[in-house]
């Protein structure tokens, strides 16, 4: 399949695809820069990224904007002139410090969803890093590009739709997941086309557009550019890859998952999310796993009340705990059967 190269902005990435950001400690520089390396868009995740830092436990903040430039750093060298760029979620406490400090070490792009980053051209205004929103339905992408003009009289360089096939946390009710059919969905995708169709006119400028959720193969990719999208987000087929940073055990629970295995969970933060059915997910309700330290990591969490640290879940799994850990992971996550590379990802989506 023959595609054009994306554009962001004044920046161009040679193969339109975007490597999905996935925390905590999944998509860090190695998987980024590989990625960028090849001609795609490589994005790290900021959540938590610091947990690897020596003092992580009794300053998280500090170590997690420290990391970022560190990573960010260590991608750019692999990248080899590659685009790189960072996914913040909008339920960050400090998110604001965060694009701070994500602008600071160079980030070509930001990405944020997990809410409405109703805030973020306010806060990337005097620099040259370009900022993509994750929408999932037609009213999101209606307010968030409304108050962007409004108050900002700005558009973003790239949109994002992310539909309910995704892993992690998801922008659906929990019921619309399983109920959604594609048909429908892809309808909602052409509605959200026309909104931005509008803002282009209004703008003159051409507002690139990018389709997320259950793209794993080289048919879901053909599906979805047939849409009209001028890219495709990528995260679950990414796992599997030498390349990736998480842990050996990590990629090999989505080798031997099945694809009943594969549930929508609820998390602690509120919005549900798609995982692999474990021990972990057995016991939560017996009060194992209550949380002992906040890590501030989430908006709107009470460790007082909370099942579980997602933080500290999260951790787990991305170390190769497997059994005690969240594994995320996209609907298609079932299909994956053995280790590739970033390369022979890629190349199996492009001609």
């Amino acid at each position: 399949m023959q595609v054009k190269p994306l554009k962001i902005g004044d920046i161009t990435a040679k193969i339109p695809i975007i490597q999905g950001g996935m925390g905590i400690g999944i998509s860090l520089d190695n998987l980024a820069g590989a990625v960028a390396k090849e001609g795609g868009v490589g994005i790290i995740s900021t959540a938590q990224i610091g947990f690897c830092e020596p003092d992580y436990n009794k300053n998280p903040l500090e170590a997690n904007l420290r990391a970022i430039s560190k990573y960010l750093k260590k991608a750019r060298k692999r990248a080899d002139g590659g685009i790189v760029g960072v996914n913040i979620m909008t339920a960050t406490k400090e998110y604001y410090r965060y694009v701070k400090a994500s602008i600071e070490a160079g980030a070509d792009l930001i990405i944020s969803g997990a809410g409405l980053p109703v805030d973020l051209p306010e806060y990337v205004k005097e620099s040259k890093t370009k900022i993509a929103p994750i929408i999932s339905t037609k009213k999101s992408a209606q307010v968030l590009l409304k108050l962007w003009a409004r108050k900002y009289n700005r558009i973003p360089d790239l949109l994002i739709i992310e539909g309910p096939e995704a892993g992690g946390h998801l922008g659906f009710k929990k019921e619309e997941i399983t109920q959604i059919k594609k048909e429908e969905y892809q309808k909602e995708i052409k509605e959200i086309q026309d909104i931005v169709k509008e803002y282009e006119e209004c703008y003159k400028a051409h507002i690139p557009i990018a389709l997320a959720g259950g793209i794993y193969d080289k048919e879901d990719a053909k599906e979805a550019f047939l849409l009209g999208v001028d890219a495709i987000q990528v995260a679950t087929r990414f796992v599997t890859t030498e390349e990736c940073d998480v842990a050996e055990e990590y990629k090999q629970a989505y080798i031997k998952c099945k694809k009943e295995e594969i549930e929508i969970v609820q998390s602690p933060v509120g919005m549900p999310g798609r995982a692999i059915y474990n021990v972990f997910q057995e016991k939560i309700a017996t009060g194992v796993y209550r949380p002992k330290h906040c890590h501030q990591c989430i908006n709107g969490c009470n460790p007082a009340e909370t099942p579980y640290c997602i933080t500290e879940a999260l951790i787990r799994a991305a170390q190769g705990d497997i059994e005690n850990g969240l594994l995320f992971c996209g609907a298609k996550a079932y299909k994956a059967e053995k280790i590739e590379t970033v390369h022979s990802v890629i190349e199996s989506f492009f001609e």
